[in-house]
């Protein structure tokens, strides 16, 4: 049974990672908030990670990275934190494993914010890269290490650019947010950023868990850069009428027409490199939504 690392375990997408490949492989977590739980948990610090101690105390076949921030805003005000976070973090990992354990294979997770504001729509790999955030800079630096461990080193590297990822356990972006405007708050008016016609390509959390086993599978880890989306455009403005049809609300939808500083206009992805290694969406996205908002009502 191969032994997989998931760094970042308590995060979003790497809580569902471990639930995912749990029943299929030996996982072991790491993170840097205490489990004393969990024999396969070992814990870092927060600030100075010693990842070189991880993987000398154990082989790992892959080490799956979900660490880091995943937030513009949060990019925004703290810039050299969110580098700490989605750069430095990876190189030291690529080090930890150029080190001791070089046979290990290495994901890490990128983002669509690498891609800006995009010439043309659907978006390939190919595309140049052309962040309009500091995180996104981030993951295109993060990209760039990958790249020069798989060159130099011939570590066994992928980065996959996650689009717009949502579902149970996201307690942040878009879909929070509308959930606590159109529920939380007393304001007849869920008021909303831009002008409604912005498009995401959403993707939920459970789809990036099989899309990272079917890459796992099928990858050659030759510093491979991979979208992982459904390659489908969705309005904000749908977005926020599918949220008011399943809450069955009142309340009026209203955007400011004003772009915040960092957020991209329109992403819809090309996943043909993801479908050639079997990927097919399997959550709709109303399905998604209801489900999601199912999770919020269940953690009140």
């Amino acid at each position: 049974m191969k032994k997989i690392l998931v760094v970042g375990s308590k995060g979003f997408i790497g809580r569902n990672c471990v639930k995912h490949f749990k029943d299929r492989y030996d996982v072991w977590e790491c993170d840097v908030i205490l489990d004393y739980n969990n024999p396969k948990y070992i814990a870092i610090d927060s600030v100075d990670s010693d990842f070189l101690e991880v993987f000398q105390k154990e082989h790992f076949d892959i080490c799956i990275n979900c660490s880091g921030a995943a937030s513009v805003p949060f990019s925004m005000e703290k810039p050299f934190n969110d580098f700490r976070l989605n750069t430095l973090n990876v190189f030291k990992l690529l080090e930890a494993i150029r080190t001791v354990a070089p046979d290990c294979k290495f994901i890490t997770m990128s983002s669509a914010a690498v891609y800006g504001n995009p010439q043309s729509l659907p978006i390939t790999e190919q595309m140049p890269t052309s962040p309009v955030s500091p995180y996104g800079y981030h993951k295109v630096m993060a990209e760039q290490v990958c790249e020069e461990y798989s060159r130099f080193w011939n570590i066994q590297t992928c980065c996959l650019r996650i689009f717009s990822a949502y579902g149970a356990g996201l307690r942040k972006q878009i879909m929070w947010d509308l959930y606590n405007k159109f529920v939380e708050q007393d304001d007849d008016t869920v008021k909303l950023w831009g002008t409604g016609n912005e498009t995401r390509d959403f993707i939920h959390v459970k789809d990036i868990v099989r899309a990272m086993e079917m890459i796992i599978n099928y990858c050659d880890f030759k510093g491979n850069i991979i979208n992982v989306a459904n390659g489908e455009q969705v309005m904000i403005s749908t977005l926020a009428n599918i949220f008011k049809s399943v809450l069955q609300s009142d309340k009026k939808i209203k955007f400011n027409n004003i772009t915040r500083p960092g957020d991209p206009l329109n992403w819809e992805a090309n996943i043909d490199i993801l479908k050639s290694y079997g990927y097919q969406k399997t959550v709709e996205l109303k399905d998604g939504i209801n489900d999601y908002i199912r999770w919020i009502k269940g953690n009140e």
